[in-house]
């Protein structure tokens, strides 16, 4: 019998520990914070605030469990809608240790290619990703793919099934991606097309020709990603949201931030006269950003102005 209450006592604490803070949401509005999920019961008719930061513990059904620590000490219910995810969009800190961490391990030639999350979902409303309850890469660029070159270096190894299971898109059906912890944080904002299968369509297309490990080739991607939506360019684009912008002052923007030359190695891609993506050439193997993009083949965009899509 001590062995069972033991063993029930240590599961209690372990899912405590799991339930501890997730990531900070900021309130956008004066929502009631509720004891339940039936929304019948707040004590003390606590209100959040907007603008102030709560620590998230858990979602559920829409609603995001959360730590209140004034007037006192409480966890509470609200409407995943009154809170904004912050994981890592006001958070400098994160984003050094972000650009400290990558490594480029493959000496692969690779197009790097990130969508503006945008107009993804403008056009994509009904993706999972782009759904109200999920969509927390407003404004951000995110992970498209990492494609080693030439573009025929495609399928390396990969069964005939499940390559006829790729090219069909039953992306679902293919294997299941792990990540290194700290990448599957990033990959709620960065790569947030992994809840419709993209993370599984990309490994078995384009992964399996950069590295046999798939936590190495998602840890690039996605530490590449995050580094150029955190630097001078993610910001550009974000400071003209809604307003048309060049491939020339683009590329300026790169050369500001990575260096002399670096922006002969990009591209637009455009629809309907707005940015879709930005495509980026890399060779080499390192941590140096410059350095990659330094090595890189030039590209020419046929996309030469666009507008910035608005959320």
């Amino acid at each position: 019998m001590h062995k069972i209450i033991y063993r029930v006592a240590l599961f209690i604490a372990l899912f405590s520990a799991l339930l501890e803070a997730k990531f900070q949401a900021k309130a956008i509005d004066n929502c009631p914070a509720w004891n339940n999920l039936a929304h019948s019961k707040n004590i003390s008719n606590l209100d959040l605030e907007i603008g102030k930061r709560y620590t998230v513990l858990r979602h559920h059904k829409g609603q995001y469990l959360i730590k209140l620590r004034q007037p006192f000490k409480t966890q509470r219910w609200v409407d995943d809608s009154c809170l904004q995810p912050q994981r890592y969009t006001d958070n400098s800190s994160v984003s050094n240790d972000i650009e400290k961490s990558y490594s480029l391990s493959s000496t692969t030639s690779s197009l790097l290619a990130l969508s503006w999350s945008n107009y993804f979902c403008k056009t994509h409303p009904n993706r999972k990703e782009c759904r109200p309850l999920y969509n927390v890469s407003k404004n951000h660029l995110v992970l498209h793919g990492l494609w080693p070159q030439p573009r025929d270096n495609v399928y390396c190894g990969i069964s005939p099934q499940l390559k006829e299971l790729d090219k069909r898109h039953h992306w679902r059906n293919l294997p299941q991606i792990s990540l290194l912890p700290e990448d599957k944080i990033l990959e709620e904002i960065y790569f947030p097309g992994y809840l419709s299968g993209l993370d599984r369509h990309e490994w078995i297309k384009h992964g399996v020709c950069y590295s046999s490990d798939p936590k190495q080739y998602f840890h690039d991607a996605l530490t590449l990603t995050a580094n150029i939506d955190k630097s001078m360019v993610g910001e550009y684009l974000r400071a003209n949201i809604g307003a048309s912008i060049t491939i020339n002052n683009l590329r300026k923007v790169f050369e500001k931030e990575y260096g002399k030359g670096s922006g002969k190695h990009i591209a637009l891609v455009c629809r309907y006269g707005k940015i879709t993506e930005i495509r980026i050439a890399l060779r080499g193997k390192g941590d140096s950003l410059s350095t990659l993009l330094k090595n890189a083949p030039n590209l020419r965009s046929k996309c030469r102005r666009g507008i910035v899509e608005s959320n």
